[in-house]
């Protein structure tokens, strides 16, 4: 069977959302994942197929590539947060922002595939101060370098019911009374998850988005304080939040990096936040500007 879409990352925070959207909008998808058992939401959706695949193993990327209709698509959602200390950057970064972007590329080309959506960051930039923006500095470049009809999208950090940034926060106030908080000023504006798949897929049936690079925003700005404010309103509870200097945060994030279990925040998470997280001065909002949506704020969040 032929599908419409190939939607790689779809399996994620970001992913399940598109995939819902993409399904009301009658587009087939074929989503490729290495955990099965944690997708069954998204096996309730009709015209949504899961399969089994390693995508960095060029010969299976190429065979998912082969099963999208020639006017289809391929979207590319990947991406992770952490990695070991390296210079540009480590190889986990390497291996999900650069090398698989690029295998994509080729993979698509052999089939013929001209439509290519690419999920990157705001602040994205080959000579940015974290390993991760420019980690996807150097994705965005491969991807503009390459003859595809691609679109670029850089949302800021995406709100939602299960982000994994919120939400972090609001556990971590119901654990611990207080908070030392570095890089409390730190400025970000945050995005819907929702207005996010939105531009996507609404993209699709866009002609003129072709080659475009896409800011993506909400409508305020907040500093991490006033983040973790929100985050402690949301859990109902009564939290003390105690700025400290820079360096504290950095030893913080150090031992974060060697503790059991996922990573909460790490040494390259503080040098992103050197950067505001916010729409560039003389940037356009694309949100309201290109997709003609009204964006949803974090204080709507349920």
């Amino acid at each position: 069977m032929k599908y419409d879409i190939l939607l790689i990352g779809g399996n994620g925070f970001v992913g399940r959302v598109i995939a819902a959207q993409l399904q009301l909008a009658g587009y087939s998808v074929l989503i490729p994942t290495s955990h099965l058992a944690t997708a069954r939401e998204l096996r309730m959706l009709p015209k949504v197929h899961l399969e089994e695949a390693d995508i960095h193993e060029f010969d299976e990327l190429q065979d998912l590539c082969g099963r999208i209709r020639p006017n289809g698509a391929v979207i590319n959602l990947v991406g992770v947060l952490h990695d070991k200390p390296a210079q540009p950057y480590g190889k986990i970064f390497k291996a999900a922002h650069v090398d698989l972007p690029k295998n994509i590329i080729t993979a698509m080309r052999l089939h013929g595939l001209k439509r290519y959506l690419h999920m990157s960051a705001l602040g994205a930039d080959s000579q940015g101060p974290s390993m991760y923006q420019r980690s996807k500095g150097d994705s965005e470049a491969a991807v503009k370098a390459s003859d595809l009809e691609w679109m670029i999208f850089r949302p800021s950090v995406i709100f939602g019911a299960r982000d994994q940034f919120i939400n972090l926060f609001s556990k971590l106030t119901t654990l611990f009374p207080a908070m030392p908080l570095a890089n409390h000023q730190a400025q970000f504006q945050p995005v819907s998850v929702d207005d996010v798949a939105s531009a996507f897929v609404k993209s699709l049936s866009m002609p003129q988005t072709v080659r475009q690079s896409y800011d993506l925003v909400g409508p305020t700005i907040y500093t991490m304080k006033e983040i973790v404010k929100f985050a402690a309103r949301k859990a109902k509870t009564s939290y003390a939040i105690v700025p400290v200097p820079a360096f504290v945060g950095y030893l913080q994030a150090l031992a974060f990096e060697f503790l059991p279990g996922p990573t909460l925040m790490s040494r390259d998470n503080i040098a992103s936040m050197q950067v505001p997280n916010t729409l560039p001065v003389n940037g356009v909002d694309a949100l309201t500007e290109a997709f003609k949506m009204s964006r949803r704020s974090v204080e709507g969040m349920q």
